[in-house]
């Protein structure tokens, strides 16, 4: 294989601005709101030159956002730390603080956003 396997995720919402103002704050950037017909979708920034995989906020009435059910998306951070401080204010909740992972794989934190799914932080850091 010779990228790797993951290249696009998507993340079901209920509330579009709420949920783009949510992830803006959290990891200081800016996600592009589409309308194509009948299914929203907020892109995440996304630079072609660099790894790893990029994705979209969706609202339809087929994506249900959920804390317990399907995968779990892992964003990368400098240090979980920078980003935890910023889920609160945002409207989101801490479901589990920075957290070693062991065999030196680095830091993990699950949260909890603000249209009911549960999102992870990964540093090494």
């Amino acid at each position: 294989m010779d990228k790797n396997l993951v290249s696009w995720f998507e993340i079901p919402v209920i509330d579009m601005n709420r949920a783009k103002q949510f992830y803006d704050a959290v990891f200081e950037i800016n996600i592009a709101i589409h309308d194509l017909e009948g299914l929203q979708m907020g892109w995440f920034p996304m630079n072609p030159e660099k790894s790893g995989a990029s994705g979209s906020l969706v609202k339809h009435k087929e994506y249900i956002p959920s804390e317990t059910h399907g995968p779990v998306l892992y964003f990368s951070c400098l240090d979980v730390v920078n980003e935890l401080s910023r889920v609160e204010a945002a409207g989101g909740s801490i479901l589990k603080p920075k957290t070693g992972i062991g065999g030196g794989y680095g830091f993990m934190a699950l949260v909890k956003d603000t249209e009911g799914n549960r999102i992870a932080l990964h540093s090494n850091q």
